[in-house]
């Protein structure tokens, strides 16, 4: 795995008429150049202006990448001499070229197979011309489909080996992508078997039988219990595999209509959030639609997640550990939510928000396991940028919502009610102090802000930092939780943070 900057191969999403796929190829970079506008409130009510760019311009002027398109990207490379191409530079998989209607030819038929054979010679193609080990892929919705088929199917095909695709790619960066295929939340599943029979705008893709055909080797029928999210063990680390994931389905109704309601209120207005993702992977969840003014691709938080995932130098994992259950939980007709938002110092945005009022809580439901460990999230850290100290700062927002059930169906029990209100509700602050391998292990420093007599901004870090484990690669520590949350989580609980290196 590769320290310096590799070639950003990007992959665009899903058209499913032939309107859409011209307006596609009509756009020279295929949608990774929009940006987006948006404000907030600042002082006297009045709106900050935030314009992000776009994540391709981002990567020029941030990363100094660079775009050599030079009228034909593939005639561009095959004009010039095997490894004499920068490795940092950002290329197109026009796959949708071939199906639209205005270049003349007769078009052809959009096959999901082909365009991942097709992206298997772009790669190979870039990589002998920059000379670089391997590719980075970012991939929007099907684009991600379309790469999962080249390292799942396409290169171990030609290659004979099941993880010949480590050969060729470094890391995989999903936009919205349904790696469980696309389900309706009504219907009783009719839907589906009528989109996948009839093949309805070219989406019977995004059903289980095709992706088996797409996603496996096998070729034969799908097995019952087959899962389309895997990305199965010995074929690519799923650790190099980061998943961004909307939970904004209002805004993409706007742009789309009806399938944010077919789809249901757990989704980016398209994709539902369960299935937005490999298990096992890295992943955020982020309030943006699946495209559109509010998309996933076009946005902030996006960017700075994928961003950290390639460049950054520092894996952060935080976990809820050592809980006790409070006396009579399981059988108390309570259902417990934990809610995260996580903000790192310097950015505008959350780059991950798991909350109840965007339908993806996290369900917490103690119970007399030993030792019971419940994933809160995982990002990645930078220690390349200007910062104003010597630590890398990131808060954790946490909360927990108790819902009380009644009834023979379960209803919400509003006798003792308080809508949005947290039985805890506090943020913990972190500062890190980034390692140099072996001679200097990464260090923290962490506080509750219940704990600070003023602004976060104004506390900084004294004394020794916390102490830890060393484990394999990674540092591990725990910050107990106050004493508040001693009835609702028991005496033992702590948030548990492991920093590894990253490259």
């Amino acid at each position: 795995m590769s320290a310096h900057k590799l070639p950003v191969v990007y992959v665009r999403g899903f058209a499913a008429t032939s309107s859409e796929i011209d307006d596609a190829v009509d756009d020279p970079l295929y949608g990774f150049n929009k940006g987006a506008v948006h404000v907030r409130i600042g002082s006297d009510d009045k709106p900050w202006f935030h314009q992000f760019e776009g994540p391709l311009l981002r990567l020029i002027s941030d990363e100094r990448y660079q775009l050599l398109v030079h009228g034909d990207q593939r005639a561009f490379l095959l004009s010039q001499e095997d490894a004499a191409v920068p490795e940092a530079t950002v290329w197109i998989h026009r796959f949708y070229d071939q199906a639209a209607t205005t270049f003349g030819a007769e078009p052809a038929a959009f096959v999901l197979e082909d365009a991942a054979e097709d992206l298997f010679d772009f790669v190979k193609l870039v990589l002998t011309k920059t000379g670089a080990p391997r590719v980075f892929l970012v991939a929007h919705s099907m684009g991600g489909l379309i790469c999962r088929s080249m390292i799942q199917r396409v290169i171990p095909l030609a290659d004979g080996a099941a993880d010949a695709a480590t050969s060729y790619v470094d890391r995989l960066f999903t936009y919205g992508t349904p790696h469980s295929g696309i389900q309706f939340a009504h219907g009783f599943g009719l839907l589906e078997k009528l989109r996948d029979l009839f093949n309805i705008d070219a989406a019977a893709i995004f059903g289980p039988d095709r992706m088996y055909e797409y996603l496996t080797t096998d070729g034969g029928n799908r097995p019952n219990g087959w899962s389309p999210a895997d990305v199965p063990d010995g074929v690519f680390p799923k650790e190099r595999i980061f998943c961004l994931v909307g939970t904004d389905s209002e805004d993409y109704a706007v742009a789309r209509g009806l399938s944010s309601k077919l789809v249901g209120v757990r989704s980016d207005g398209l994709v539902q959030i369960d299935r937005a993702f490999v298990p096992g992977a890295n992943r955020a969840l982020v309030h943006r639609s699946h495209s559109g003014r509010y998309g996933l691709v076009n946005s902030e938080e996006g960017y700075q997640n994928l961003r950290r995932f390639l460049f950054g130098d520092l894996r952060a994992q935080v976990d809820l550990v050592h809980v006790e259950p409070p006396p009579g939980s399981g059988d108390d007709g309570v259902i417990r939510q934990v809610e995260v938002q996580l903000a790192i110092r310097q950015l505008p945005v959350l780059v991950d928000e798991r909350t109840s009022a965007h339908h993806c809580p996290i369900q917490f439901e103690p119970t007399p396991a030993e030792d019971p460990v419940l994933p809160l999230l995982v990002t990645f850290l930078t220690s390349r940028l200007p910062r104003p100290t010597d630590t890398l700062r990131y808060s954790l927002h946490l909360r927990l919502l108790s819902l009380a059930e009644t009834g023979l169906e379960l209803a919400l029990d509003p006798a003792n009610h308080l809508e949005q209100t947290a039985d805890f509700d506090d943020t913990l602050v972190v500062d890190v102090q980034p390692g140099n391998g072996d001679e200097q292990p990464a260090q923290a420093w962490a506080v509750w802000n219940s704990e600070l007599p003023g602004a976060i901004r104004n506390w900084t870090p004294t004394g020794d930092p916390l102490p830890g484990d060393q484990s394999g690669d990674g540092w591990m520590t725990e910050v107990a939780l106050p004493e508040t949350a001693n009835p609702l989580f028991g005496p033992t609980a702590a948030i548990r943070l492991t920093l590894t290196p990253w490259q």
